[in-house]
């Protein structure tokens, strides 16, 4: 049986087939399974993050200001330096806070692929897990990463360039998460492991993320609210890459003692 590490060398040092049509087909049918559970949840957090975020606003704010006039200043103003970096940091954090609530849906996909019973504990599992501080650490630092970057380009006054870098900062660093929870591997290792593996095959990644994202546009037909019942498919897109480069089996065997704290 090959380990995760093995099979990462593996691919230093050989690479590695990726299929554009094959992936995504087992994305799609991977999402058919999770669309209606994982969008429900979606919509209820959504609808709690909304009345969360109104009720911050409004708070700090008051229920008055809130007009055209206001959101049109919030739009064009331009905060300090020092404000900005700031803010790069809560976000930064927030990510890191929530990055096993991304994790939950790779499992949620995880459990669908090998049609085993999930259940919307599910997408909250990594947080009572060992799991939940290499997740913490390496979105912190990614976020923290791109955050950083957007401060300094905006400390130099060279607008629009921090969004590519940080696009691909976020591009290269995609399969971190599920390195972490299916590979077993700490916040460095896949960080590093997932920068090395998405460069040997960046153009298909590319082009299956790019589609997973156009699919998950779908849902602003017709009624917008349907995005939520959509966006999984990102999830599923992500899954079916990592199955593809990585023999599961394999995986699953071998660092099976050390999942089983997830339950």
């Amino acid at each position: 049986m090959k380990s995760t590490l093995y099979q990462i060398e593996e691919i230093r040092k050989n690479g590695y087939a990726l299929d554009f049509s094959n992936v995504f087909n087992h994305a799609f049918e991977n999402y058919k399974k999770i669309a209606l559970y994982a969008g429900l949840i979606l919509l209820v957090f959504s609808i709690l993050a909304f009345f969360l975020g109104s009720g911050i606003l409004i708070s700090l704010y008051g229920v008055q200001h809130f007009n055209e006039e206001f959101f049109k200043n919030l739009q064009n103003e331009q905060p300090e330096n020092s404000v900005f970096l700031i803010y790069s940091v809560v976000i930064a954090f927030v990510a890191a806070i929530f990055s096993p609530f991304a994790a939950g849906f790779l499992k949620m996909a995880d459990c669908a692929d090998r049609d085993e019973s999930f259940s919307a504990s599910t997408i909250f599992s990594y947080y009572t897990s060992r799991y939940f501080p290499p997740l913490f650490i390496a979105t912190l630092i990614i976020s923290l990463l791109g955050g950083l970057i957007s401060v300094l380009f905006n400390l130099i006054g060279v607008l629009y360039v921090e969004t590519i870098f940080t696009v691909a900062i976020s591009f290269f660093t995609t399969l971190t998460i599920p390195l972490i929870i299916f590979g077993n591997l700490n916040a460095t290792d896949a960080i590093k492991s997932s920068i090395m593996i998405v460069s040997k095959q960046p153009l298909t990644i590319l082009l299956l993320i790019i589609v997973g994202s156009l699919a998950s546009m779908v849902g602003f037909i017709g009624c917008c609210i349907g995005i939520v019942f959509t966006i999984p498919i990102t999830y599923s897109v992500k899954y079916a890459i990592y199955c593809a480069i990585f023999n599961m089996e394999d995986e699953n065997s071998i660092d099976s003692i050390g999942k089983s704290d997830l339950e």
